[in-house]
């Protein structure tokens, strides 16, 4: 596992826990895109945060789960793993 989120990651838990397929590389050319125009609805979502949060044993920032897009989540869950695992 990595120290931080990949787009790659965040593309298959996205699979996983909505169903949704996204390209990765299309999350990185588009970061303004909303995981609303992706298709991910608030519970799936709350549904990536809960995979992560079992993942990293502990739970992410409140406002994780209020993200409107795939850079933001990952800005946000990334530095905060970051800095709070010392990895």
């Amino acid at each position: 596992m990595t120290a931080q989120l990949t787009l790659d990651e965040l593309a298959a838990l996205m699979k996983s826990a909505a169903g949704l397929t996204v390209d990765p590389e299309e999350m990185a050319n588009r970061p303004e895109v909303t995981f609303a125009e992706y298709g991910l609805d608030s519970l799936g979502l709350l549904g990536i945060v809960g995979e992560l949060e079992n993942r990293y044993e502990r739970p992410l920032p409140d406002d994780a789960e209020r993200a409107k897009t795939p850079r933001d989540f990952l800005d946000l869950v990334n530095t905060d793993t970051v800095t709070t695992t010392g990895a």
